[in-house]
C-alpha cells in the first residue's frame, strides 16, 4: 500500500529538456535536468530529431544522477509518472519507453500524466507559494511557454482542470523565437528580447493586439475568442516593420522593436488572463511556463493582478521550465487521489488535452 507521502519519481522529455524530479508527496528531493537548446541554437529553434536523440542519449545518466542526489534507491520509490503528452512525438516517447521499462524492471506503478497540468502541480513543491501543500479554492493558471499559451481553471489537479483559453496559432514563445529571429537576436528568443527590450520605448511602435477587437471578445458559443490569443499576426507586423526600415537603407530600432513587441504580448496576455479570472472566480492565479521567467511578464501579471485583488503565486525559475520534479508532483497528487495506474500499453499523445491530467 502506497503511504500519505509517496516518494515518486518523474520523467519529462516532451521537448528538449531531459528531466529527472523525485519528490516524497510535496517535498521535493531532487530536480535533475540536462537541456539540449545548445545543439538546437544554429537552426533558431528545437528540431525533433535532434532533441530525440538528446534524450536517448542523457536519460540513463540524468536518472542516476537524481537517484544519487536524492539518496534514494529505485526500492525506495513507490510509483513512476512519466509525461505522456503533449510534447514532440520522438521526445516523449524516449521518455515513455524509459518509464514503462523502469515500471516492468521494478514492479511500480507507472502514471502517465499531462505536462501542462504539471506545470501547475510543481507549485505545490514550493512552500512560499502553497503552504501545507494544498492548492488554494478557486485557483487558475496562466501557463505561458515555447509551445502553449493558456488559462486554465483548477478545481482539482488530478480530475478537474478546465481549459478556458488558449492561443489558436503561435504560443508567446514561439513568437518570441520567431521574432528575435527577424531581429538577428539568435535563439532562444525569449531572454534574447527581454533583455535589449530594456534599452528600448515599449511605445515606439503599436503593434497588434490580437483578438481584441470587439467580435472576438464574444463566448466562444457565439463564435468569438474572449480568453483565447493569437500571436501570428503580431509577428507579421515586425516583419514588415523591420522590412520598411531596411528598404530605406535606415539602421532598424531594434531594442525599441523589441520592447514594443514584448509590451503587445504581456498586455493581451495579462489583459485577458484577468478578464477570464474574474468571469470564473478565480482569486488566486500561478503563472508558470518557461515564458514565466519574463521580466516583464512578471511585473505587468503582477500589477493588473493586484489592481484586481487576485493573489499571484509564481513559482522559482527553475521550476517553471520543463522538468522531471513537476512531473513527479502531479504524479504524486494522482497516486495520492487514489487514481488506478496507467495501462503499460499507453501511447504518447501529441496532443493530449489538458482536461485529462492523466491517462
Amino acid at each position: 500500500m502506497v503511504s500519505r507521502e509517496p516518494v515518486v519519481l518523474g520523467i519529462e522529455s516532451s521537448c528538449d529538456e531531459t528531466g529527472v524530479g523525485i519528490v516524497r508527496g510535496t517535498r521535493l528531493l531532487t530536480n535533475t535536468v540536462s537541456s539540449s537548446m545548445d545543439e538546437h541554437v544554429r537552426f533558431g529553434g528545437v528540431i525533433p530529431e535532434i532533441a530525440s536523440r538528446a534524450h536517448l542519449d542523457a536519460i540513463i545518466p540524468t536518472l542516476q544522477q537524481a537517484l544519487a542526489d536524492a539518496e534514494v534507491e529505485l526500492d525506495d520509490v513507490d510509483a513512476i509518472a512519466v509525461t505522456s503528452g503533449p510534447g514532440l512525438a520522438g521526445a516523449l516517447m524516449v521518455g515513455v519507453c524509459a518509464a514503462k521499462a523502469l515500471a516492468v524492471a521494478t514492479g511500480k506503478p507507472l502514471y502517465a500524466v499531462n505536462h501542462l497540468v504539471a506545470h501547475v502541480g510543481v507549485g505545490l513543491l514550493d512552500t512560499s507559494l502553497f503552504d501545507g501543500g494544498r492548492l488554494p479554492e478557486n485557483l487558475g493558471a496562466l501557463l505561458v511557454s515555447g509551445g502553449h499559451t493558456e488559462i486554465l481553471r483548477v478545481r482539482d489537479l488530478a480530475d478537474d482542470v478546465e481549459l478556458l483559453g488558449a492561443t489558436i496559432d503561435d504560443a508567446a514563445g514561439e513568437a518570441y523565437d520567431k521574432v528575435a529571429r527577424i531581429l538577428g537576436l539568435g535563439y532562444p528568443g525569449g531572454p534574447a528580447i527581454d533583455n535589449i527590450a530594456k534599452d528600448g520605448n515599449p511605445r515606439a511602435f503599436r503593434f497588434p493586439r490580437g483578438l481584441t477587437a470587439p467580435k472576438y471578445l464574444k463566448p466562444k458559443a457565439e463564435g468569438g475568442h474572449r480568453y483565447d490569443f493569437s500571436f501570428s499576426g503580431l509577428k507579421t507586423a515586425v516583419a514588415r516593420c523591420v522590412e520598411q526600415y531596411e528598404a530605406r537603407n535606415e539602421t532598424v530600432p531594434v531594442a525599441d522593436i523589441a520592447a514594443s513587441f514584448q509590451e503587445a504580448v504581456v498586455d493581451v496576455i495579462t489583459s485577458k488572463t484577468v478578464m477570464a479570472c474574474h468571469a470564473h472566480g478565480i482569486t488566486t492565479l500561478l503563472l508558470g511556463g518557461g515564458v514565466a521567467a519574463n521580466s516583464r511578464l512578471r511585473v505587468l501579471t503582477a500589477e493588473r493582478c493586484a489592481e484586481a485583488d487576485i493573489e499571484l503565486r509564481v513559482p522559482k525559475p527553475s521550476l517553471c521550465t520543463d522538468n522531471g520534479a513537476m512531473v513527479a508532483a502531479l504524479g504524486a497528487q494522482v497516486v495520492m487521489s487514489g487514481a488506478a495506474p496507467s495501462a503499460l500499453s499507453f501511447a504518447p499523445d501529441t496532443s493530449m488535452p489538458v482536461t485529462s491530467s492523466h491517462l
